[in-house]
């Protein structure tokens, strides 16, 4: 027992001295989160500032310090802030109802944590969607000993803006709108598919239910560089070695990086140190920090563009003075060559973003029913087993396939360069290269990072699935409101395998980690905290289990986050007691909200009104029609989701029963199906309590930029198998009779509310008028 006593003590006077070490060298920082008005877009709106400024201060610590940050929310909501990249206390992470307590309004909340790394980091809120409204800032941190030469620093924390609620962008992206892509000239009308030789390649995607190669989902006025659209810096001289510390703050926008003058030199990523190599035209994801030396030329000022990532726009900034020395522009992707060259694979686009049964995820057997479909031979050509370390593994809960387990996907897309000519490509494996830039190769770790042979390995594989038809996200099929936590045990290195199987670019962030991203520098691949994975491409990331806790992996794009692309990894340990009021559930119902919205057409010839309210299973739906010529039809439904496209439903509906006359209005229960089809119909198959079944069918198509036509047609039948059928007019029986509804029209977009139209319906005639969406 005395050796115990005297063991313990020692420890407790260890651990004492480290803490009494830690205060000694205390930053402390105050943070005080506003509602403001703000101009960032040629339009003052309400945002959310930090000290009054968007972004917010940048937070300096020292290496082997301690942070001490007190923030304070003056707003009339909720807040938090994640310091983005850090390794802390689980407790300090920042994730509010998961790791730390929301910050309620009119409270400060006090984060303190010891600083055991160095580099270029940021901080945000992870609250709803405040990161897109201002919330975020920079944070660096100085190493003990510095090992790169420079002479001055300049922090560039990129950004998007948008002048409308971000909570009404999301609501316009639940509801499939168009508007953002014809506003920025990404849209691709049939017409412009059609003069392009396009149209059996947008059969192939029309077929898997998507419209086209979507690059990016939103429209931003303004990308934004320490605030502003264009940054001058004329402070640096000539023969200046600046360090550049760049952030992607931005709640859903990627750009590609180029510089005026000779080639910057990359010397860190996500923080860390990697073997310098001149690096122009590098795309940053979300959520990645690069840092990059320039040296400032003896004459002209450098260019420094951020294009974001679909072309619609930049921000730039200027270093020194003089002549401008450009920066290259990146060339505008090609929508409709991307589809061209992807119908040329055998590719399955479209895989379920919502399972039938979400408690059955079988990644395995999505991975091989979804994405590139390749015969063995050419499987095994694209990948690479130099990478990977034949460890113990450990399945727990996962299919595990011996056959494949030890393939490193990540280099499927790396083997050539982007098609960027303007021909299809003939060569199907040329056309798998398409997104082959995105990758991490040119990143090498100055250090091993490989872990010991002997180390077991948890094998995990998440395949990132998407619907933009109705804007949910997920992995596996399965959005966060309905998947269980990922169990991870410490001591394991967990690999996981992240296969995207969208159109999108997905920057993967896990918190409180650094990850082994592989790729061809094998035991030297690069430590990340963030990951983009390309448009059907994959990614083989591992980290070694050494926390404690929850932790939060998500998508960083701020709407696919919301949209349910998020995990929970759990280290199954006893959670804090100091979160026994705020329960996960409420994180997890952020993902899950009902979304409202409407449309109304105020026409010559009718009147027609459309409500709706959904989340992820559920939705309400009010449709009611006036003709001015006495007919009208009003149904209420509710749907259950069972999958992405098929649904249940059951309602009320209420139509005149004479024709031109409101004398007599029949009301019935109806109930059936909704499926959306390969091609893209609404098929709507139904039976109402009359036993009289029927089907309606829909669909709409923008054939020209702004202009869209769509068509409706509906036939009920009645066997008489309830009522006794007579032909009209006369008492003379009659074993059938059926009922023919059918409109057709155009509409043409003014903006994101209003569009102009015109339609001929067979019970209300022809007319036009004002379309308008809430």
């Amino acid at each position: 027992m005395p050796l115990q006593r005297s063991l313990a003590l020692t420890i407790l006077l260890l651990l004492s001295g480290v803490a009494v070490t830690a205060q000694s060298d205390t930053s402390v920082y105050n943070l005080t989160i506003k509602q403001e008005l703000v101009n960032k877009a040629g339009k003052e709106i309400k945002g959310m500032t930090v000290n009054g400024d968007i972004p917010g201060p940048n937070l300096r610590f020292k290496e082997g310090g301690y942070a001490v940050i007190y923030v304070k929310n003056e707003m009339d909501v909720e807040t938090s802030v994640h310091w983005h990249g850090l390794l802390l206390p689980n407790f300090y992470d920042g994730v509010p109802y998961l790791t730390t307590p929301p910050i309620k309004p009119g409270e400060t909340q006090k984060y303190e944590f010891p600083l055991i790394q160095s580099g270029t980091y940021w901080y945000h809120s992870h609250t709803m969607l405040q990161e897109q409204s201002g919330v975020y800032g920079s944070i660096i941190i100085d190493p003990i000993e510095e090992t790169l030469e420079y002479d001055k620093e300049l922090v560039m924390v990129l950004s998007d803006w948008t002048n409308q609620k971000p909570m009404n962008v999301l609501r316009n992206l639940k509801r499939g709108n168009e508007w953002y892509n014809i506003k920025k000239g990404t849209a691709t009308p049939l017409n412009q598919v059609i003069a392009r030789g396009g149209f059996g390649a947008q059969l192939n995607f029309w077929k898997q239910r998507m419209e086209s190669a979507d690059i990016a989902d939103i429209y931003y006025p303004a990308f934004l560089n320490n605030g502003q659209e264009v940054q001058e810096y004329p402070q640096f001289e000539p023969g200046d070695k600046v360090r550049l510390r760049i952030i992607n703050g931005s709640a859903s926008s990627q750009f590609w990086m180029t510089f005026g003058g000779k080639d910057p030199l990359l010397v860190a990523a996500d923080g860390l140190n990697v073997e310098p190599i001149e690096h122009n035209k590098t795309f940053i994801a979300i959520a990645e920090t690069y840092d990059f030396i320039v040296t400032i030329p003896q004459k002209g000022k450098i260019e420094f563009r951020a294009m974001a990532q679909d072309g619609s726009g930049y921000s730039t900034a200027y270093l020194g003075q003089g002549e401008i020395l450009s920066a290259p522009v990146v060339e505008r992707p090609d929508k409709i060559l991307m589809m061209m060259n992807m119908a040329k694979m055998d590719m399955r686009m479209g895989a379920p973003a919502m399972k039938f049964n979400s408690g059955n995820e079988e990644p395995y057997q999505m991975m091989d029913n979804w994405g590139m479909q390749m015969d063995d031979e050419m499987d095994m050509k694209s990948m690479d087993h130099s990478n990977m370390k034949h460890n113990k593994r450990e399945g727990e809960g996962m299919e595990m396939r011996p056959d494949k387990e030890d393939m490193d996907h990540s280099k499927m897309n790396h083997e050539k360069s982007m098609v960027m000519d303007k021909s299809v490509t003939e060569d199907p494996m040329e056309g798998m290269n398409m997104f082959s830039e995105y990758n991490y190769d040119y990143l090498k770790s100055a250090a091993k990072t490989d872990f010991e042979d002997d180390k077991p390995v948890k094998e995990v594989l998440l395949n990132l699935t998407g619907n933009m038809w109705r804007y949910i996200w997920s992995m596996n099929g399965v959005p966060l409101a309905e998947a269980d936590k990922i169990k991870i045990e410490k001591g394991q290195v967990t690999r996981i395998t992240l296969n995207n199987l969208t159109m999108m670019h997905h920057p993967m962030h896990l918190h409180g980690h650094f990850f082994r991203v592989i790729n061809e520098n094998g035991e030297y691949s690069p430590l990340k905290h963030t990951v983009n994975v390309p448009p059907m491409g994959k990614m083989v990331i591992e980290f070694d289990a050494n926390e404690y806790g929850d932790w939060f992996f998500h998508c960083h794009v701020l709407y696919h986050m919301m949209g349910g692309m998020a995990r929970i990894y759990s280290y199954d340990t006893p959670r804090d007691s100091r979160m026994a009021e705020f329960p996960v559930s409420k994180l997890i119902h952020e993902t899950d909200q009902f979304y409202k919205w409407g449309m109304v057409d105020v026409a010559s010839h009718m009147t027609e009104l459309n409500l709706v309210a959904s989340n992820i299973r559920n939705q309400f739906n009010l449709a009611a029609e006036f003709g001015y010529n006495q007919n009208m039809e009003l149904e209420f439904t509710y749907e259950r989701y069972l999958y992405d496209y098929f649904r249940v439903f059951a309602g009320v509906n209420m139509e005149n029963e004479i024709a031109n006359s409101l004398d007599e209005l029949s009301t019935t229960a109806v109930a059936g199906i909704r499926f959306f089809t390969p091609y893209m119909f609404n098929l709507d198959v139904r039976m109402d309590n009359l036993l009289r079944p029927g089907i309606r069918i829909n669909r709409e198509i923008m054939v020209f930029p702004r202009t869209v036509i769509f068509g409706n047609y509906e036939y009920q039948a009645d066997f008489g198998w309830v009522n006794t059928l007579t032909k009209e007019g006369t008492n003379e029986p009659i074993n059938y009779r059926g009922e023919t509804t059918w409109s057709a029209g155009v509409e043409y977009f003014l903006s994101r509310n209003f569009s102009l139209m015109g339609s001929y319906d067979n019970r209300f005639g022809a007319g036009g008028g004002l379309s308008m969406r809430f």
